[in-house]
């Protein structure tokens, strides 16, 4: 028979032994052992200060700092869809968002890095918003003619998709109006000043920048019927623009309930991006397109046009190619 003192001691190195393994299965747990967390410094070009896309920046950067803390990154403001290409495509940003619209163009126009732009996820759509004072004698877009409208920045995607919306209607917009360059940062002022006698503007809905106008001033939305889309797309035909990433849609009658008096709107819809290029390491955009993806919920509660991004959806980056770390994400989140 062991002496007790010999049996205490075994008992121990057995307890010590035990309690080896539970810390070790709790450290496999709990560390992520065989996956390394991205590092580095990147630039996400978002849009103008009082858009959408600014707004979804800063809350992407805040979820992007808490699933990689050992990236940096920087937001940078921009007139929107097509400054932010060129400058993806030139390396001065990382990632940024942009229109389908504008990343045909940005290709078909063989704009300098147009061949090494891909996708990491198709996000939102935007709602073309053409808004005018309530009692404006303005009732589509021919009633243009011979007025002062807010046409975006020139870099911007809603400057594209306004031109091309003139023009169809057979309106052109460096002579029939009196063009104004402004973007979302501005116009709502300037309309409420009389300054303008409309504006246009595409974003996801609601854009607050139009709900805080409606709650303080008078203002319509103008309809932009299904005809309209389709001449859209006729004009773009004829001239070889990538104009078939525009579908008829409707903005719900609670969109802007003031604006809209409890009435759908028709209009026309296009889809938003996640760009980058074949340049992006891919651990690391495959970092970014699953933060991405998880953030939606979160950044949906004060983004509302975030609440639409799906992982149904989002491998859809036509026209231009998935990213190969974003495919490793799609990959992997497959159910």
């Amino acid at each position: 028979m062991l002496p007790a003192s010999r049996i205490s001691r075994r008992r121990a190195l057995q307890g010590s032994a035990a309690a080896l393994v539970v810390f070790g299965l709790l450290l496999w747990w709990l560390l992520p052992f065989g996956q390394s967390s991205p590092s580095g410094k990147l630039t996400f070009s978002t849009g103008s200060h009082s858009g959408v896309y600014q707004r979804y920046g800063v809350l992407l950067k805040e979820a992007l700092a808490q699933d990689m803390p050992d990236v940096e990154i920087a937001l940078q403001t921009s007139e929107g869809s097509q400054q932010n290409l060129a400058r993806v495509a030139s390396g001065e940003a990382d990632f940024t968002i942009a229109t389908a619209d504008a990343v045909a163009k940005y290709k078909r126009q063989g704009l300098p890095g147009a061949d090494r732009l891909r996708g990491c996820a198709r996000l939102y759509d935007d709602y073309v918003q053409l808004i005018v004072p309530k009692r404006s004698s303005i009732r589509s877009v021919g009633d243009l003619r011979g007025k002062v409208v807010g046409i975006g920045q020139e870099g911007s995607g809603i400057r594209l998709v306004a031109d091309r919306i003139m023009r169809a209607s057979k309106i052109d917009p460096t002579k029939d109006i009196t063009p104004v360059p402004a973007g979302i940062d501005k116009t709502p002022a300037q309309l409420e000043k009389g300054e303008l006698d409309a504006f246009f503007w595409s974003g996801g809905l609601p854009t607050n920048t139009v709900q805080e106008l409606s709650e303080r001033f008078a203002i319509r939305l103008v309809p932009l019927t299904p005809g309209l889309v389709d001449k859209v797309h006729a004009a773009g035909d004829a001239k070889g623009d990538a104009t078939g990433y525009y579908r008829p849609a409707v903005m719900p009658a609670d969109a802007y309930r003031l604006a809209q008096g409890g009435v759908p709107v028709p209009t026309m819809a296009v889809p938003n991006l996640l760009v980058t290029t074949d340049r992006m390491d891919p651990e690391l955009t495959e970092g970014f397109t699953r933060t991405v993806i998880r953030s939606r919920d979160h950044i949906g509660n004060t983004v509302h046009p975030a609440q639409l991004v799906d992982l149904r959806t989002a491998v859809y980056t036509d026209p231009v190619p998935l990213h190969e770390g974003a495919r490793r994400y799609y990959r992997s989140a497959k159910p």
